[in-house]
Formats: C-alpha cells, sequence, structure tokens
C-alpha cells in the first residue's frame, strides 16, 4: 500500500544523465513509497532496450544536428524527446505496481488543463483520438517503474526525420503520416506548457493517492553514482553493441510488436544470435537468445527451444512460423 509519496525533478537535458537517474531511483525506492520522476532530455531519440539502433535510427543525421542516441532498460519501440516534450516515470516496488492508477494521474493532469484523455490498449494515451503520451515498463529484483512521454510542443518535423520504422510497421500500420495520428497538447490548451504541466502532474499525483509528498535532493553520492552510470549509458558498446557476422537474418511485425533475428552458424549449430525487438516485454529478445545459441540450425531444433522458453503460447507460434530455414 502507497503511504508515502516523493517527487524528483532535474534541470538536466542530459539523456545519458536522466536515464541513469531513473535507474538510480528505482534501486532505491523504498516499500510503500511512490516516486514520480519528471524529466526531459534534448534532441534525443530514445530506443528501446532490445532495438537494433541503426535500424530504427537515421544515426548519422542525428549526430550531425547535435543530438543524442540513447538507450533505456524498458522494451517498446523509438521515441523522440525535445524540449517540448516532458517524460515521466512512476517508480515502485513490484507488489504497489498499479498502472492504472497511475494512468490515472495523467489523466488527471490533462483534465486541470482542459483536455480529455483516454487509454488506448497497453500503453498509449490517447487525446482526441490522437496519441500524446507512449508508455513503456520494466521490472527488476522486485522494483518496477512506468515511465513515458507526454507531448507537448514536441517538434513534429524532427520526429519524423530521425526515426526510421522498418517496413514491416509500416506495411502493418499503414503509411498514414505521424502528423495524423499524433498530437501536441498545446494544440488542444494552446497555454500549456511543458513547466506548467508538471505542476499539473504533481497536483495529480498528490490528489490520485492522497498522501504528502515531499521533493528529493539529491547528494553528492547520489550525484556522484548517477554520473558514473551515465558515463556507461553513453558508451558506444551500451548503445550499438558489437556487431554480429551473421548467416541468417528474418523478421516480422505481429500485433505484439516487431521482431528481428540474426543467427551465426558454424558447423550447423547456431554459435551466436541477435534478437531485436520492440516489444513490451524486455526480458523476451534476451531469453530467446540463450535459448537460441547451442542449437541445431534446423527448424525443429529452433522451434522446440523457443516453445520451450517463451511462456506465451501466441508468441512462440508467431516466432516459430518466422523461422523458415
Amino acid at each position: 500500500m502507497i503511504n508515502h509519496l516523493r517527487v524528483c525533478t532535474v534541470r538536466s537535458v542530459d539523456p545519458y544523465f536522466n536515464l541513469a537517474l531513473e535507474k538510480h531511483l528505482l534501486d532505491r525506492v523504498a516499500p510503500g513509497e511512490c516516486i514520480l520522476y519528471l524529466w526531459q532530455n534534448q534532441n534525443t531519440v530514445v530506443i528501446g532496450k532490445n532495438q537494433n539502433a541503426w535500424a530504427e535510427c537515421r544515426t548519422g543525421l542525428l549526430a550531425e544536428e547535435g543530438g543524442f542516441l540513447a538507450r533505456r532498460l524498458s522494451g517498446g519501440g523509438a521515441v523522440f524527446h525535445d524540449l517540448g516534450n516532458l517524460n515521466f516515470t512512476f517508480l515502485v516496488n513490484e507488489e504497489d505496481y498499479d498502472l492504472d492508477r497511475q494512468l490515472s494521474v495523467i489523466q488527471v493532469a490533462c483534465q486541470t488543463a482542459g483536455i480529455a484523455a483516454e487509454k488506448s490498449g497497453r500503453n498509449d494515451v490517447l487525446a482526441e483520438g490522437r496519441k500524446f503520451s507512449g508508455n513503456a515498463f520494466y521490472h527488476s529484483n522486485g522494483k518496477a517503474y512506468h515511465h513515458g512521454t507526454l507531448l507537448i510542443s514536441a517538434d513534429m518535423e524532427k520526429l519524423q526525420r530521425y526515426l526510421s520504422p522498418s517496413k514491416a510497421k509500416l506495411e502493418a500500420k499503414g503509411v498514414s503520416s505521424v502528423r495524423s495520428r499524433v498530437v501536441n497538447l498545446q494544440e488542444l490548451s494552446p497555454s500549456l506548457t511543458c513547466e506548467v504541466m508538471k505542476e499539473y502532474m504533481v497536483r495529480a499525483f498528490k490528489d490520485v493517492y492522497r498522501a504528502e509528498l515531499e521533493e528529493i535532493s539529491l547528494s553528492e553520492a547520489d550525484l556522484s553514482a548517477v554520473n558514473t552510470l551515465a558515463k556507461e549509458y553513453g558508451s558506444w558498446d551500451y548503445l550499438y553493441g558489437a556487431p554480429l557476422p551473421f548467416s541468417f537474418e528474418c523478421e516480422g511485425h505481429f500485433h505484439w510488436g516487431g521482431v528481428q533475428i540474426q543467427l551465426e552458424a558454424k558447423s550447423g549449430v547456431i554459435t551466436g544470435a541477435r534478437v531485436y525487438s520492440d516489444a513490451m516485454d524486455w526480458a523476451l529478445p534476451g531469453s530467446m537468445e540463450k535459448a537460441l545459441v547451442g542449437c541445431r540450425f534446423r527448424k525443429k531444433d529452433m522451434v522446440r527451444a523457443l516453445v520451450a522458453t517463451v511462456s506465451d503460447i501466441e508468441i512462440a507460434k508467431d516466432l516459430c512460423n518466422l523461422l523458415e530455414v
């Protein structure tokens, strides 16, 4: 049961510091506590934990224009952040995780701005039928977070230029423009700014959870730990990883997300595997990689390994149909 609320806001617009601070807060959230973390990144493409950076983002263009590539811990797809976008994170212990309640904070904040918001599926929030908030989720060692974006006055032109949706995703969702499916809240409430939305979010957080709250002050020890982790989050290895000289590749897009599988095989045995995905289950690609390495490079062996690993029968079936080798 949540009986203690804390709020953390930062002036930093450095994506590596901000994502490191998110992890720092997650590791330290206490039982019975919920932390609301509000943050912004400058000119940044953030990809999901298991995505292929080169496939999801025009990395060269982003770098040329002074932008940043970052990788988060949660699953899901690539998103663009600028100072017209406000990010939020709810951090709790797993027993206190309540997605409906957390999303209610966003809805109440929007109501204060005169905007009616509705949940759509598992991870989107809409206003007038258009998406302004995409959400993703992560859990580790008994702790969990739910984070997402709030588009207030984001640069939609950059959003389209930097992101590279896969052909499979375009075929699945159609080629309607980003502008027809996404909306800035400022379009619906012209006086709304990110600073004002921060105030509305904090007020809604207190009202929904009906508890007093306190602001988090970061100590020198906190800052030192966060800065150390931020260096890792900004490193080449963390962002891009070692390339795999693959001998087989397949990809597909399903209702649960897109997936790309690359396999390296020697003497008929799989010696390396890379699985990229924007599925919301952040642990799925890693477990697939472990299951496939060591298998014979033939369909029935790979199918057997995946069926034994992937608990969702429908996802397992889709993956098995993809492996036509």
